[in-house]
């Protein structure tokens, strides 16, 4: 289907200039969106205040230039001027600029909020997770058949028996309506009462008239007693997923790589929360021994030692076994290294990831930093050996990093629709 636009462009204006605008405009807002991420904490949750240039909101429009042209004016008399005299032409801006900024004024900016949503939905625009994600999101939330409550009509094999049954005797009671065996006391007592000639005869018959009467009007069981299980369609919960941050924290790590790395966990949380509605955060940092801390220490506190990248990953299969059931979570991880870690490690480094960690992992990334120096050396032990699993078509993804502006082209380079996953840097 072909769609053509016969509308008139607006006067004044170009409809493709326009749209060169809004493109520029969109550009600005994305480049700042950016720049705001980096000053948030990952789990920010309020909204977002950016910036854009105060003069890149002026849309451009055609103008009749005051310097061009040949003009008539038909002006009333004055005290200044005669016929023949040349009126001077007043200095202007120049011919078709958007005025208002003045020589030598400083360029105001321009600053709003984005909500939450917004700022995500601009952050992430056009990305999604690659081919090689085990089970499809569930961006929108699913029903379930649960019971609800009661109802006085429906189909049989729904009536609750046991509670139409003690409705049905509420109401005999509260309406007094007359048991058989009363009435049968009653026949009888009517009866000794006709053999022996008591004057109480008649007494009792109008009693027993009355009782069989009541007893005929009141029903044993009433459609108002009847009682239908009801069952309704509730909304379930959209999987949960939990994101794994790992992190070498020895001394080679500075802390400018250690920004880095925070930089790419941002966007992948950002990225998980515009799929799950509930993403939990776990942080593990390790030297040669590994431990669970809480994000301040994460990425601020101190630690000397060698590094055993092993630890780490024991560390994270415990926590999954204990925490995180895989029928019940989509596991994801991000591992943050410099690269160093003891060659005897490497090997036992390798297994646990093929054998136990990536079978159970939606996905798994590894950032390698560097220092801006060092941007050119040479491949480290652990990516080669990474490297290797990546070849052998395991999900992991692998890119290196040494300056902040790097960050965000290798996310989208990771997670853009046509996205390969083999390590390319």
């Amino acid at each position: 289907m072909n769609i053509i636009d016969r509308r008139l462009n607006p006067r004044g204006k170009n409809l493709p200039n326009r749209q060169r605008f809004i493109r520029r405009a969109k550009q600005q807002i994305l480049e700042s969106v950016r720049e705001a991420s980096s000053r948030e904490s990952l789990r920010e949750d309020g909204d977002s205040r950016v910036n854009i240039r105060g003069d890149s909101l002026e849309e451009p429009q055609f103008r009749l230039s005051p310097r061009a042209g040949t003009r008539f004016h038909i002006a009333p008399g004055n005290k200044r001027y005669v016929a023949g005299d040349r009126i001077p032409r007043e200095e202007s801006g120049g011919g078709g600029g958007a005025g208002g900024a003045g020589e030598g004024g400083e360029v105001e900016s321009f600053e709003f909020a984005l909500d939450r949503d917004e700022f995500i939905d601009l952050f992430l625009e056009d990305l999604e997770l690659p081919h090689l994600m085990k089970k499809d999101f569930q961006t929108d939330d699913q029903e379930k058949l649960e019971r609800a409550g009661y109802q006085r009509t429906g189909a049989a094999a729904n009536l609750d028996l046991r509670l139409t049954m003690r409705l049905s005797l509420a109401r005999r009671i509260a309406l007094h309506r007359p048991k058989a065996d009363e009435i049968a006391a009653l026949e009888a007592e009517l009866a000794r009462a006709e053999a022996a000639g008591d004057p109480a005869a008649a007494e009792v018959a109008a009693r027993l008239t009355r009782a069989r009467a009541r007893f005929g009007r009141i029903p044993f069981l009433d459609p108002l007693d009847l009682r239908y299980r009801r069952f309704a369609f509730v909304p379930k919960p959209a999987t949960s997923a939990v994101m794994f941050c790992l992190m070498d924290v020895s001394g080679s790590m500075t802390a400018a790589m250690k920004d880095l790395a925070k930089q790419f966990y941002r966007l992948l949380y950002l990225f998980l929360k515009r799929r799950y509605r509930k993403v939990e955060l776990v942080f593990i940092r390790h030297t040669h021994v590994a431990r669970e801390v809480d994000e301040e220490t994460f990425f601020h506190a101190t630690e000397s030692g060698g590094t055993i990248v092993s630890t780490a990953l024991r560390e994270m299969i415990r926590i999954m076994e204990e925490r995180y059931p895989v029928r019940d979570w989509n596991i994801y991880a991000a591992q943050a290294s410099d690269g160093d870690n003891m060659p005897v490690d490497n090997h036992q480094t390798v297994a646990l990831l093929r054998d136990q960690i990536l079978p159970l992992c939606q996905y798994y990334a590894y950032l390698e930093v560097r220092q801006e120096d060092d941007h050119l050396a040479g491949m480290s032990d652990l990516w080669r050996a990474y490297q290797r699993l990546a070849q052998d078509g395991y999900p992991i993804a692998m890119r290196r990093v040494s300056r902040r502006n790097q960050i965000y082209p290798v996310f989208r380079q990771l997670f853009s629709p046509k996205s390969e996953t083999e390590a390319t840097l």
